[in-house]
């Protein structure tokens, strides 16, 4: 017998990612909402908003017959349930924003997957899977960010964020194209956009930045 509930055990890996996602991307939503000092209501509106927005963006781009949440309710319940155990715990975090970092970084590796699966699943090409599952991950903890009025943990500069996204998703297609089974495909995913942006937070991993120059005289 599974150990998990039998609804839970016969989800598709898509749908189960972004059970996974909305929860963790939830609590990181509610987390900046206790940096804002906002009410228990405002604690729920950043934490649904946070949770599902990536996944939103995603459906909306992708055409799909009904938005995730819409279709299935219990998104925006586990969202609320997220905000409401943060607004009586975030207290007791020593830091609240590096745990949200961490939180965040975990997120991200749970929501690429979940884009790429649900996009491959839907038989786009490469181009479009790579695109929602940088999509699926990173805009959610924009629309927080933007809204919080805090600097986007996306657009960081010297911090890997976007980059990790793609890496995750470029990695999930060449193993698929190598002939792995699709849930290892997208463990590959999640572990390459975790370890990349887990190396950016405790190493200091960094791409290039540009850096301007005068300019010519012809």
């Amino acid at each position: 017998m599974s150990p998990l509930p039998a609804w839970l055990s016969d989800l598709p890996i898509g749908t189960g990612l972004d059970y996974a996602s909305v929860l963790v991307f939830a609590l990181t939503g509610a987390l900046v909402a206790s940096r804002q000092q906002l009410d228990l209501v405002g604690f729920i509106f950043i934490a649904a908003l946070t949770a599902v927005g990536g996944g939103t963006l995603r459906d909306l781009l992708l055409g799909r017959d009904m938005v995730f949440w819409v279709g299935d309710p219990n998104f925006v319940v586990i969202a609320a349930g997220a905000a409401v155990v943060v607004f009586f715990t975030a207290h007791l975090l020593e830091s609240r924003y590096r745990a949200l970092l961490w939180l965040d970084a975990c997120a991200l590796a749970i929501a690429v997957p979940a884009g790429v699966a649900i996009t491959m699943k839907l038989g786009h090409g490469p181009v479009i899977v790579l695109i929602m599952g940088v999509v699926t991950g990173s805009f959610g903890g924009l629309m927080r960010d933007v809204v919080c009025n805090e600097v986007p943990l996306m657009l960081k500069q010297g911090e890997l964020y976007l980059s990790c996204a793609f890496a995750g998703a470029a990695s999930a297609l060449i193993a698929s194209g190598l002939g792995v089974d699709r849930f290892t495909a997208l463990l590959i995913c999640a572990a390459t956009t975790f370890v990349l942006r887990a190396g950016s937070l405790r190493f200091g991993w960094t791409l290039p930045v540009y850096k301007p120059r005068p300019p010519r005289n012809f």
